[in-house]
């Protein structure tokens, strides 16, 4: 591959002057470490708007987007509905630390969507519901010590930030400062998609597991699915171990299908995580489960969490529209999943002629392009992907007009506002991008 554009760059000076700005008033200049751009060797683009399927930047370069804000905005960017939604919520007030109409409604709809959740309590974060969750399993169990699969993300709480263990160490090690080695040493490290190393965690510490906690699908280190059966043994060995299943579907809730991930997949964890999507794009998190555990919750039970704007009225707002609208448009997750393999089968199409080595992992509308001719199960064989040459297709296609996930272990999504037409110009973009390059 050449390792320079023959095409003329995407000016991007209002955003490299704002990055400069802001890397003198928040820590490397982002306020989440995957917005620098780092890897992939560029500063990072500040969006100034979004529009169905569209983002532009302050230097007003327009994008199609297949980031969709990590997955959240399922119904595309600045969804008229939503807007309106969050428009009449905000005319009545922002916050009131109490009680409202619309989070009964909110749980009616997700108690009935979700199989496994009879109970529902909203929080503000993904990171909030998982260490949440913990909390709650480990007061159901009696037990400490919790499983967690390598390269699976449930933010940022310190339970979570492990790295991975070795074949004669078990137990992580902490992947951040600040993380005690207290917590690391009750966070136990399993192979995403190899059963075997969640059933020898299971033989050494036979009466201390309080959990598993786990992506059913992992997006957090590029797309992976379950392997046939895997999902299955992880309930199982919970079951006969006294030990609560915790799905994380903070990205595959209501993405996947309206009964998430695990209705796709017909199991049912103790507790579920969700979030990105029940918030309509606005800042939510919640868990739910069976009406035995989450009764533990304070003020019912003794497992305290609380938050002044838990069950914000106007995420709410939004987060209800869109789950009205999934729930009353069964057709919705047709168009994503045709639109989603007509893409697939363009990018591989391009690809091969190009004699580029690639796979392409792909559930549903979320899918992950990568560079490498070994097939993707785990966080490990994720890391085998070229990412130098990752590095310089998301460069190619940003010049193009398409905004890819700034990484290699990231996620790309579709939303309800990817037409057929916008699929056949991003491929047009996407050959382009190859062309120039070979």
């Amino acid at each position: 591959m050449k390792t320079k554009f023959p095409h003329k760059k995407i000016k991007t000076t209002k955003s490299q002057k704002l990055f400069l700005r802001a890397m003198r008033l928040i820590p490397g200049g982002v306020n989440s470490p995957s917005r620098a751009f780092k890897t992939v060797g560029r500063t990072p683009i500040f969006i100034k708007k979004g529009s169905g399927s569209f983002v532009w930047d302050e230097d007003r370069n327009k994008f199609i987007d297949y980031n969709c804000s990590n997955g959240s905005l399922l119904l595309g960017h600045a969804n008229p509905t939503i807007i309106k939604a969050v428009r009449k919520a905000a005319a009545s007030g922002t916050s009131y630390d109490a009680s409202t109409k619309l989070e009964v409604q909110m749980a009616k709809i997700i108690t009935k969507l979700v199989p496994s959740v009879e109970m529902v309590r909203f929080v503000n974060s993904g990171t909030e519901a998982a260490m949440t969750a913990l909390r709650l399993a480990r007061a159901f169990t009696g037990k400490n010590k919790i499983i967690k699969f390598e390269g699976c993300d449930h933010g940022h709480a310190d339970a979570f930030l492990v790295n991975a263990a070795t074949e004669n160490n078990l137990i992580g090690v902490p992947a951040s400062d600040g993380v005690p080695d207290s917590i690391a040493a009750d966070t136990l490290i399993a192979q995403f998609n190899n059963i075997n190393s969640v059933r020898n965690l299971f033989e050494k510490y036979p009466d201390d597991i309080a959990a598993v906690i786990m992506e059913p699908v992992a997006t957090s280190m590029g797309c992976i699915p379950p392997l046939p059966g895997f999902l299955e043994s992880v309930r199982t060995l919970c079951t006969l171990n006294h030990s609560l299943l915790i799905f994380d579907e903070v990205t595959t809730g209501f993405r996947i299908d309206l009964g998430s991930a695990q209705g796709e997949y017909n199991i049912n964890p103790d507790i579920t995580i969700l979030g990105k999507t029940i918030g309509g794009g606005l800042p939510i998190g919640a868990y739910g489960g069976k009406q035995n555990i989450m009764e533990l919750m304070a003020p019912s039970g003794s497992v305290y969490q609380a938050g002044t704007f838990s069950g914000n009225p106007l995420s709410l707002a939004a987060g209800y529209q869109t789950l009205r609208i999934l729930s009353t448009n069964k057709m919705i997750y047709k168009h994503l999943e045709d639109c989603a393999e007509q893409l697939e089968d363009g990018i591989r199409d391009i690809l091969e002629q190009a004699d580029i080595p690639h796979i392409i992992n792909r559930v549903g509308s979320m899918f992950t392009v990568f560079f490498t001719d070994s097939q993707v199960t785990d966080y490990r064989s994720a890391l085998n992907s070229d990412t130098e040459l990752y590095k310089q297709f998301f460069n190619a296609l940003l010049n193009e007009g398409i905004y890819f996930p700034p990484s290699q272990l990231g996620t790309a999504f579709l939303s309800t506002a990817h037409t057929d037409a916008i699929i056949e110009k991003t491929l047009r973009a996407f050959r382009r991008a190859v062309n120039l390059y070979l």
